[in-house]
């Protein structure tokens, strides 16, 4: 059984805020997230899917309808549907500053983050919910190995397939019904043949330096156009873009932000790998692993610690620094093995940036020192103990 750990935020948010915004890409798992956030703040709750006609009936007096239910949790999934709801939340809202009465869930439209912003600054909090990570899958008889999270992702309907085979299917759908039903829904226009192009060749880009030279040559298009095609996929929780760390060094350092497929059951599909055999087998093995590590870290970090990568053009670098609001910074590397050594450039790139501790993150293992400031430590188990380690 799994466990999503953003409940407890969830619930912490409401009990601060009026409105509070659960963002995620689709099929991640918002709605029963939400559903069970409304049946353990024990009141009851009111839900209203925006994709049903008889739900959005319902909103044609939206003022009128949300008042008779001013004494209970509204959920509004899907509400990038209506971005013209957030101006009568906010006059709602402003009669009655009780913490807790909406909860609205979205695929993360940019236009959904903007109105929500200029309508209800002040009154709503920001929650994403990501895929399934290896702190949700529990111990114990029962629970999904980490290496099947890798495999499959974490969109929970892929995770928890029958088969390899079935989840594969599922994430080929997913795909499909992205491009074709779910962008157009957003108000986005591009062609899906087009945009489903760009998403297999970022795939084989996965865990480098982004170069919009080169993708604008192989698509005939001008840099623009294939940047916004990239910011599509981030804007809608699907690739990240995970920005260089700009120090005052006296080292030339390189500027543009590396590319991730943000969920490594996605990526394997755009890459053809069907199973963890033909993983193992392929050229992308080690930036496949990065990448679900990466994602793993970021899903646990506190609010105010910062996510980059630092490297030089010598050469020295670190997979991922994590700063927090006072400046203290991690240096994190990671290796797809079971007995990782310490190189120097590393070591190099701790002192360029100050860095007070490193860790080189591994699948699993135990932890043991690799250096003064340095420690090998398991993948899960970094996860767990990062908010008291960047804190």
């Amino acid at each position: 059984m799994l466990s999503r750990r953003r409940i407890d935020l969830v619930l912490d948010r409401l009990a601060q805020f009026p409105a509070v915004a659960l963002l995620g890409s689709r099929q991640v798992g918002k709605t029963t997230l939400a559903k069970s956030v409304g049946a353990a703040r024990g009141e009851g709750a009111t839900y209203l899917d925006l994709e049903l006609p008889s739900d959005l009936a319902k909103l044609h007096d939206a003022e009128g309808y949300l008042t008779q239910h001013a004494q209970r949790l509204v959920i509004l999934d899907e509400v990038q549907r209506r971005p013209d709801l957030f101006p009568a939340l906010r006059g709602l809202i402003d009669r009655d500053r009780r913490p807790g009465r909406y909860l609205v869930l979205g695929s993360a439209s940019p236009a959904l983050l903007r109105q929500s912003a200029e309508s209800l600054a002040g009154r709503i909090a920001f929650v994403e919910l990501a895929p399934v990570t290896v702190t949700e899958l529990g111990q114990g008889e029962g629970a999904v190995p980490w290496r099947t999270l890798w495999s499959r992702g974490g969109y929970p309907e892929s995770l928890l397939a029958p088969t390899d085979a079935a989840s594969r299917a599922w994430r080929e759908a997913f795909v499909q019904t992205y491009l074709e039903r779910d962008l157009p829904t957003l108000g986005i226009r591009v062609p899906s043949a087009q945009l489903r192009r760009f998403w297999q060749m970022l795939a084989h880009w996965h865990g480098e330096i982004w170069n919009a030279s080169a993708f604008a040559r192989n698509f005939d298009v001008s840099a623009p156009t294939v940047r916004h095609y990239l910011d599509i996929l981030t804007d809608t929780f699907i690739v990240r873009q995970l920005q260089p760390l700009h120090a005052n060094l006296k080292k030339r350092l390189v500027k543009a932000p590396k590319v991730y497929v943000r969920d490594a059951g996605l990526l394997h599909s755009l890459l053809g790998v069907h199973d963890l055999e033909a993983l193992y087998g392929h050229p992308k093995l080690g930036a496949s692993f990065e990448g679900f590590a990466i994602e793993q870290i970021l899903a646990q970090i506190p609010e105010g610690v910062d996510a980059t990568y630092y490297r030089t053009h010598t050469g020295d670098e670190i997979d991922l620094v994590l700063t927090s609001s006072s400046q203290r910074r991690l240096a994190v590397e990671i290796k797809l093995s079971t007995a990782p050594t310490l190189g120097p450039g590393m070591l190099r790139a701790m002192r360029d940036i100050e860095a007070a501790r490193g860790f080189v993150v591994v699948p699993e293992g135990e932890r043991f020192p690799l250096h003064a400031s340095v420690e090998a430590i398991g993948l899960a188990e970094f996860a767990e103990q990062l908010p008291e380690l960047v804190g």
